[in-house]
């Protein structure tokens, strides 16, 4: 039933997509989109050869494989370190929901005016303490405070990277920019349960939250540095900020 229930929903999402989201692709390129497959293939070598956009994407992985376990090594450490039960941890999971919703709309509006890496860097130190935490704390109700820094961390980051994504790439090649992106997605989703497993079994399993926190302070690092490097680049400038113009690194 959890399945077909999930099913349903997406239906509905996709409808409402459709009838209610405008297309955002220029109308000139859209009348220009024929082209063969090897020509499209052929265009993710200009994805994969932007230097900065690949620099951007290992930050990205670098955190992300600390994010991933939050679903995956947190609950079997919870239970076998801790002793807390599986209900526990989904009622910590079901109150940083609940956060996402009654702050999300205030965290968007106070970082949207703000440089773009930087904030990606903010969220990203966040994560370093939330996750570090759980290396230190015994108390339930500490793992839920550093279940709400990760979250605050999360509601920076998320919004903020799938727009960094869409401004790296030329109008035209939105698509594959972001397929690129969704690809490094899933590589930190499929190599962290495997290396979490390698700490799980034969070391401290705190060591897990120690190196995730420094994984998140080199990641945060990287974000920085692209500040420095594109900060004042039109595309990654804040809103209402006049921004210098720089050569573009694609």
């Amino acid at each position: 039933m959890l399945f077909v229930i999930d099913s349903v929903l997406s239906c509905i999402i996709a409808v409402i997509f459709y009838k209610l989201v405008s297309e955002t692709k220029p109308a000139a390129l859209a009348e220009n989109s024929h082209k063969t497959i090897w020509r499209t293939a052929a265009g993710y070598r200009i994805a994969l050869r932007d230097l900065a956009f690949m620099a951007f994407l290992f930050a990205s992985l670098l955190m992300l494989l600390v994010y991933t376990q939050m679903q995956n090594f947190l609950p079997v450490y919870l239970r076998n370190m801790h002793g807390f039960s599986t209900e526990a941890y989904g009622f910590m999971l079901t109150s940083t929901a609940v956060l996402v919703v009654l702050a999300q709309l205030w965290v968007t509006r106070m970082t949207r005016d703000r440089p773009t890496f930087v904030m990606m860097a903010l969220g990203t130190v966040l994560y370093a303490i939330g996750f570090g935490m759980f290396g230190f704390i015994s108390a339930y109700g500490l793992f839920i405070l550093a279940a709400f820094i990760i979250t605050f961390g999360e509601m920076i980051v998320v919004p903020i990277s799938q727009a960094l994504v869409a401004n790296f790439a030329p109008q035209e090649m939105r698509g594959r920019y972001m397929a690129v992106h969704g690809l490094s997605v899933a590589i930190p989703t499929t190599i962290g349960p495997g290396l979490a497993g390698l700490i799980l079994d034969n070391f401290n399993l705190n060591l897990l939250w120690y190196v995730g926190g420094v994984l998140c302070i080199f990641s945060a690092l990287g974000f920085y540095a692209l500040h420095r490097w594109l900060g004042s680049q039109k595309r990654f400038a804040p809103r209402g900020t006049p921004a210098k113009p720089a050569d573009s690194p694609v």
